[in-house]
């Protein structure tokens, strides 16, 4: 009977010892064990690195964009534009003064060697430079003057040997003098071709449709009968004109040619 109690208050005292622990583990808790599929924390993007077509889905990839088509070139320049013409005014005179057009350029090959000043009177409404240009352009293209062994080189010093003149018709009329050309024909007097601005504007019926071969013929007489070229006359008809034919007073059955050796 004794034994019987004593074994119960033996079991009694030992449940109550493991009990204690227990609960004081219970109240801890387990640890946390991390869940490999939970979302992870939210950071809110940084915008000085955030690219701005991730903000919006249907912005297009600059990469993928199609480049700007090319610029238009710019038309070329019209005969009168390259001819140096401003306008089409032809005035009676300008101030009578020749301005000499600054600028100088070496021969672009060797051979007898022309030093060539250009000037323009003053007053009247041409663009020097784009007057030079054509006409050094025109001395020294291949089918020029250059085949008779000559080259043309540009000063705008008084050490030239021939002078191309732009002048209005009185201007022109008296530098041309005593040659009788009343304003509407070129010519050349001493060191200097003079040509006439009604002719550089107007041109003559034979060239009306390419005033820039008149003006290239033009430049080329003058000059040649400064190199030692006189006039002659149209073969026969059909063939090209000479160049040292007065072209500006009819052809004779010859058609246009602004080129000594075309």
């Amino acid at each position: 009977m004794h034994s019987t109690r004593r074994r119960s208050v033996r079991w009694l005292v030992a449940a109550a010892l493991v009990a204690v622990p227990l609960a004081a583990c219970a109240g801890e808790g387990p640890a946390p064990i991390p869940d490999a599929e939970a979302p992870a924390e939210s950071v809110a993007p940084d915008p000085a690195t955030q690219d701005p077509a991730s903000e919006d889905p249907d912005a297009e990839d600059p990469a993928t964009e199609d480049p700007p088509p090319p610029a238009e070139p710019p038309p070329p320049p019209s005969p009168d534009q390259l001819a140096g013409l401003l306008s089409r005014e032809v005035p009676a005179s300008g101030d009578g003064e020749l301005l000499v057009v600054p600028g100088v350029s070496s021969a672009p090959a060797e051979g007898d060697l022309w030093q060539v000043r250009v000037s323009v009177e003053g007053g009247l409404d041409v663009e020097g430079q784009a007057f030079a240009n054509l006409v050094m352009a025109t001395l020294n293209d291949p089918r020029g003057w250059s085949n008779e062994g000559f080259t043309f080189a540009r000063t705008d010093t008084d050490d030239y040997d021939v002078e191309v003149v732009l002048a209005s018709p009185d201007t022109s009329t008296r530098l041309c003098e005593p040659l009788r050309t009343f304003g509407k024909l070129s010519c050349r007097n001493g060191d200097q071709a003079v040509i006439t601005l009604f002719r550089w504007v107007n041109g003559t019926e034979d060239y009306a449709a390419d005033l820039t071969a008149y003006r290239q013929y033009v430049v080329q007489h003058e000059v040649g009968h400064a190199l030692g070229f006189g006039h002659v006359q149209c073969p026969a008809p059909g063939e090209p004109a000479p160049l040292m034919m007065q072209q500006t007073l009819g052809l004779d059955g010859c058609v246009p040619n602004a080129w000594p050796f075309p």
